[in-house]
């Protein structure tokens, strides 16, 4: 029997479609002229070249947005993986792979490694963070190898975990490490912060050279004091920073407009952070990582052993096949602070931030494409009246519908029901899949479509690592210059410098330098 979902109909000519409907008692859905909601034939499982349904896992996880107003939820529900949503309960994630902490199937029970024919080198989900995650980092491959091996039930993967976000609503997040000279001008503003750092940490910071490693050498040593801080010692500073912020957040002390933007943001950062983890140190994470806002369309990628912390708002996540995670802080589970403090790089300046790529030789497809083989993400669009084509991979592809509705056919006449939340296996070279959206509708077809990455020579994000000391961003601060006549190059969005001067070539193209004071 076909899934409920999918109806028989016989196949329209000339785009002229059938104006049928069943009762929703059938599970059917109601098909107009002008956009057909069910399949013209019976799907089959054994088929190679029909495009196949899934069923994804559900996780609902503490820091998950309750009820519907989490995209998990209301997906889930489209998906049909639960019958109604609980108010009270945090949808957290999505999954959609071969994972076997939670593994995808078609609507018959079949496992989707069984119709991929082994398991997908990726992990695809959709995130709802109503609050913030753990201060954490992902292993590289040898690192994932050694932690499964030592610590086989906290770390059940031994593979790494570099993952690409794609955002779907504004998304907060910390990413990365700020530049050692954001954190010594922190230092010496939040006397509560620096009373969690040795004397020996802190004069690593300050005296340190201008060479790269000595700035990491230091960076770690910054970091490995304040993770070790003792609670008693960091939980008491906590109380006495938050108490000093929260008078000056209120509104009997400066004018907002008399105070940095960037002293506000990470001030209130800091406060939204200690309510949701009450007397949790790591409350502090903003004074060491980039606080980023993300625009929705915009990605960033995280590589392996690099610090972040996401905070709210909901995301597409795309990872290497695996749930390994060194947690550190902002969590009530397992914190392994020693092995986060040895494995991570601490490269400094964030990850960069990309809108996509057009794809295909059409502006509609964006590709987000990360420097790792293992998944690559498109997100197409498809605006009312509009017609595209999918395009045609040579490697098994999951695509989720993430917002509006549409039409498809393929050479078969295959129909899919295209309803946000809706999630399929495209098999490698399937035919052509064609999508439409009716003109009277009033917003665009989005649907984002992950794969093993085909692009792995043009990749168009990087990690904190591989931006390196290329990155010219001006950061959070804004410094005076050292003349009326000097400026400051524009910032780009969560931008975060990571060189002291302005660039030969950046000058050459008439940017006047600008110097950082000495601390």
């Amino acid at each position: 029997m076909p899934p409920a979902d999918w109806v028989h109909f016989s196949t329209p000519t000339d785009g002229q479609y059938q104006n049928r409907s069943q009762q929703r008692s059938t599970g059917s859905i109601i098909c107009s002229n002008s956009e057909v909601m069910a399949s013209l034939h019976t799907y089959n499982t054994d088929s190679k070249s029909n495009i196949l349904p899934l069923r994804p896992v559900v996780k609902d996880y503490a820091w998950g947005i309750r009820g519907l107003d989490s995209r998990v939820a209301r997906f889930a529900l489209e998906s049909g993986v639960i019958d109604e949503v609980d108010p009270d309960t945090p949808y957290a994630e999505l999954w959609v792979g071969t994972h076997p902490s939670g593994p995808a199937t078609l609507r018959d029970g079949t496992t989707l490694e069984d119709a991929a024919g082994g398991q997908l080198p990726f992990l695809f989900k959709v995130l709802s963070a109503g609050k913030a995650l753990s201060i954490q980092a992902h292993p590289c491959k040898d690192g994932a190898k050694k932690l499964n091996a030592e610590n086989p039930t906290k770390y059940v993967d031994d593979n790494h975990k570099p993952e690409l976000a794609v955002a779907l609503t504004p998304f907060e997040a910390m990413c990365g490490f700020r530049r050692l000279e954001e954190i010594a001008i922190l230092i010496k503003k939040h006397p509560e912060f620096a009373a969690c750092i040795s004397n020996e940490a802190k004069l690593a910071v300050f005296l340190c050279k201008e060479e790269e490693e000595c700035k990491k050498e230091a960076l770690k040593k910054l970091f490995e004091s304040f993770m070790s801080c003792p609670k008693e010692k960091s939980g008491a500073q906590l109380k006495k920073l938050l108490k000093r912020l929260q008078k000056e957040q209120s509104c009997d002390h400066v004018h907002p407009h008399e105070e940095p933007p960037w002293e506000r943001k990470c001030s209130r950062a800091i406060l939204r952070l200690a309510q949701q983890f009450p007397g949790d140190a790591g409350a502090m994470a903003p004074f060491l990582l980039n606080y980023l806002l993300i625009a929705p369309g915009e990605s960033f990628y995280m590589a392996a052993n690099e610090p972040h912390a996401y905070v709210a708002g909901e995301i597409i996540e795309c990872m290497a096949c695996s749930d390994n995670v060194v947690r550190a802080g902002l969590t009530p589970k397992f914190k392994d602070v020693d092995n986060l403090v040895s494995m991570l790089t601490y490269s400094m300046g964030g990850p960069t931030i990309n809108a996509g790529t057009p794809a295909y030789g059409d502006d509609r497809i964006m590709r987000y494409t990360p420097p790792t083989g293992e998944f690559e993400v498109m997100i197409i669009t498809c605006n009312p009246g509009e017609r595209i084509s999918l395009p045609v991979l040579p490697v098994h592809s999951i695509f989720i519908v993430i917002e509006g509705t549409g039409r498809t056919d393929n050479e078969e006449g295959q129909r899919l029901v295209m309803r946000p939340g809706r999630c399929y296996l495209m098999p490698a070279n399937c035919p052509t899949l064609r999508v439409a959206v009716n003109p009277n509708k009033r917003g665009p077809l989005r649907i984002a479509l992950a794969h093993e990455n085909q692009h792995i020579d043009e990749p168009n994000l990087s990690s904190a690592e591989q931006a390196g000391g290329s990155k010219q961003w001006s950061g959070e601060f804004a410094l005076p210059p050292e003349s009326p006549r000097t400026t400051t190059p524009r910032t780009p969005r969560g931008g975060s410098p990571t060189k002291l001067n302005v660039t030969e070539n950046l000058k050459a193209k008439g940017v006047m330098e600008y110097k950082v004071p000495k601390l």
